[in-house]
């Protein structure tokens, strides 16, 4: 695995990482650290600077709302954003990068996150890239394989499309319930270019 991709070794960057496992299934943490990762990729292809424990923290948390403990009735999107807010104040960090966390959580699922600054543009990327949003061709193919191998799917479509859709179903004209209705957001996921 290239050193650019390595996870930050801060002592938040590992709390986070323990929180996530402790919170969310295998198959929705290895999505999340793959995010980081294929973000990462793209960040590399496209030459961009970032702050890499920014971009982690804003990828690793990015889908905790969809976990029962930050399910406050919120989209998934928004109360993941604040479930990271919570976690990130506790620890002190800055409230500039607390921010630009949330803004990258909140914005995760929205084209309006491409316009923004890389950590939160790649966030968006990143997690498009491993639902199959996204042309993962664009990746250097060895890489991906790496990522994958390390950080396997582990039935990733299936796991996932049960999680959104009982977002969806229980969260009426919230975003996963949109995002069904308008893109068919199922039929991407079943799409993906990768083996589950």
């Amino acid at each position: 695995m290239n050193a650019e991709l390595s996870i930050p070794d801060s002592s938040l960057c590992t709390k986070a990482t323990e929180l996530v496992l402790e919170l969310s299934p295998k198959f929705l943490f290895n999505h999340s650290v793959r995010t980081y990762r294929f973000g990462g990729l793209l960040a590399q292809r496209e030459g961009m600077k970032l702050d890499p424990e920014l971009f982690y923290l804003a990828s690793i948390l990015h889908d905790i709302g969809l976990t029962k403990r930050c399910d406050h009735g919120h989209s998934f999107e928004v109360d993941g954003a604040d479930a990271a807010e919570e976690f990130l104040t506790h620890h002190g960090y800055p409230r500039d990068k607390i921010d630009i966390v949330r803004e990258a959580i909140v914005l995760h699922t929205s084209l309006l996150a491409q316009e923004k600054q890389p950590e939160i543009a790649l966030v968006h990327f990143g997690a498009g890239f491993d639902v199959g949003a996204f042309h993962i061709k664009d990746l250097p193919s060895s890489s991906v394989q790496q990522i994958l191998e390390a950080y396997p799917r582990l039935g990733f479509k299936k796991a996932f499309a049960e999680v959104w859709l009982s977002e969806a179903k229980r969260k009426p004209n919230m975003l996963a319930d949109r995002v069904n209705k308008e893109i068919g957001f199922m039929d991407i996921l079943s799409n993906a270019p990768f083996e589950d």
